[in-house]
């Protein structure tokens, strides 16, 4: 029954993931060399991370970025795979906004390379690390919002009786 519970609330996290990476949801920003948008595709991941541990965290993150990996950048899977995992791991010993960024920190190292390898086939390479300059930036402050947000809500999650320990 737990199991089922535990899958059951990695799925919707998930789907909410999904939804929040959708264009009408996003907020577009001017900056770097790009279009960009802020969203907020982290917050249900951290929420299932610290809630329901790593396992469930990881695997809200490679389900919750299905649509941007269609639709944007292919391996984004893996990186919000490693974030839903770190935040899951970090809840363990520390409140729910420093495992989210935490988990972020985590998450960097791969978005850097990744995205890098992504953008060196199409522009020149000081170009490919000023746009990602821009995107680390971006999701650093999305990190941020997210884990603060998560703060938040996890008191009123737990409060209406959704918990997995």
């Amino acid at each position: 029954m737990r199991q089922a519970k535990l899958l059951t609330f990695a799925a919707l996290m998930a789907t909410i993931s999904n939804i929040l990476s959708i264009e009408p949801l996003v907020i577009p920003i001017p900056a770097g060399p790009f279009p960009s948008q802020i969203h907020f595709t982290q917050l249900p991941i951290f929420i299932s991370g610290i809630l329901a541990g790593p396992w469930a965290g990881m695997l809200t993150g490679a389900v919750g970025g299905l649509y941007m990996s269609l639709t944007k950048i292919p391996f984004i899977i893996g990186g919000l795979a490693l974030l839903g995992f770190s935040a899951g791991f970090f809840a363990k010993r520390l409140r729910p906004s420093f495992s989210g960024i935490l988990a972020w920190g985590v998450q960097a190292p791969y978005v850097i390379a990744t995205d890098y390898i992504w953008f060196i086939r199409f522009m020149p390479s000081h170009v490919a690390l000023a746009a990602i300059s821009t995107i680390l930036i971006k999701l650093t402050v999305e990190a941020v919002i997210a884990s603060v947000t998560v703060e938040i809500l996890i008191p009123y999650i737990k409060r209406a009786g959704i918990t997995f320990k």
